[in-house]
C-alpha cells in the first residue's frame, strides 16, 4: 500500500495551486500544482524526504511530520483522516477482510433491523469495494429499475463503470464515476486491489486515468440525482454512516417536495402518515 500513499500526496500536491499558499506561479511551471521543493518548504522537510514518501520508499513517517505534510497540501478533515488510515496501511498495520467481509458473513441482524425500521427512506448497506450487502424495500423501488441491482452481490462501482443503463439513470456520470472510484481508495484495503485489477481490465484506460487521478467529494456515492422510469427525475440527500469496520449504511432522503412524493407513489406511503407532535 506504500504506492498509495504516494499516489494520494502526489494528487494533492498537484491539486494545489501556488497562488493558495501565497506563491507566484511563474512561468515555467510544468507541474499542475506545487512543486516537490515548494512542498518541502512548506512542511519543513527535506526535499530528498518527500519524495522517498511519494514514491513509497519511506513508510514509516512520524506524526509531526504527516501533520506537516497535510498543512502544506491545505488537506480538509476528511483527506486528513485519509492520509492517516494510508500511513497505518503502508506499514502493513491494517486488518486483513477475513470471515467478517460483506458476502461471507451475514448482515448482523441488528442491521437489517434497521433498514427495516428505515422504510419507507431508501437505505443500504454498502462494503469497502461498492458491494451492496443488504438493502430495504425503499431502495429496491428505487434503484432496481435502473439495473443497479444486477449481480452477485450487486456492485455500485462495476455498475457505474461497466453498465450502459448508468448513464441513463444517472444524469451527471462524471460526478457518478468519480465518487465511486473515491470511495474505492478512501475505503481501500489489501482487498481492494484484486477489484482494481479487475475494472482495470475490464473498463481499461478510462478507469485507471480516473484511479490515477484521485477524485475528490463526498463520499455519497454519486446518487444524489437518479431518473427512474415510473417516478422521474429523483433528486436526493445522502446521509452515510459508519455501520461496522466493513459497512457504511447509505440513506437516500428527498430533497425537495417532489422528489418526496415520488419516493411516496414508488414506496406507497401514504402522504402525511408522519405527524409533528407540538409540546
Amino acid at each position: 500500500m506504500g504506492d498509495e500513499l504516494g499516489s494520494f500526496l502526489r494528487a494533492r500536491r498537484e491539486m494545489v495551486r501556488p497562488e493558495d499558499v501565497g506563491l507566484p506561479r511563474g512561468e515555467r511551471r510544468r507541474t499542475p500544482g506545487l512543486r516537490r521543493s515548494e512542498v518541502a518548504i512548506l512542511a519543513g522537510i527535506s526535499v530528498e524526504y518527500l519524495t522517498r514518501l511519494e514514491q513509497g520508499r519511506d513508510r514509516h513517517p512520524s506524526t509531526q511530520v504527516v501533520a506537516a505534510v497535510a498543512g502544506a497540501l491545505r488537506l480538509d478533515r476528511s483527506d486528513r483522516r485519509h492520509l492517516h488510515e494510508l500511513v497505518a496501511l503502508s506499514q502493513g498495520t491494517d486488518l486483513l477482510c477475513g470471515t467478517s467481509c460483506p458476502g461471507q458473513d451475514p448482515v448482523p441482524d441488528g442491521l437489517l433491523s434497521l433498514l427495516d425500521r428505515l422504510e419507507p427512506t431508501p437505505a443500504a448497506l454498502v462494503g469497502r469495494r461498492t458491494e451492496l450487502a443488504a438493502w430495504n424495500d425503499a431502495f429496491d423501488a428505487v434503484t432496481r429499475p435502473l439495473g443497479m441491482l444486477e449481480g452477485e452481490p450487486p456492485n455500485i462501482a462495476r455498475y457505474a463503470l461497466t453498465d450502459p443503463r448508468a448513464s441513463d439513470a444517472v444524469p451527471d456520470w462524471e460526478a457518478f464515476a468519480d465518487a465511486t472510484v473515491a470511495w474505492l481508495h478512501r475505503h481501500s484495503d489489501r482487498n481492494t486491489v484484486a477489484f482494481v485489477n479487475e475494472l482495470s481490465r475490464v473498463v481499461g484506460e478510462s478507469f485507471t486515468a480516473r484511479w490515477a487521478r484521485r477524485p475528490t467529494g463526498e463520499l455519497d456515492l454519486g446518487l444524489r440525482t437518479l431518473v427512474h422510469p415510473e417516478a422521474g427525475r429523483i433528486q436526493t440527500d445522502h446521509q452515510v454512516l459508519g455501520a461496522s469496520d466493513e459497512l457504511s449504511l447509505i440513506a437516500q432522503l428527498p430533497a425537495d417536495d417532489a422528489t418526496a412524493e415520488a419516493l411516496d407513489r414508488l414506496t406507497g406511503r401514504r402522504p402525511g402518515a408522519l405527524r409533528e407532535v407540538s409540546l
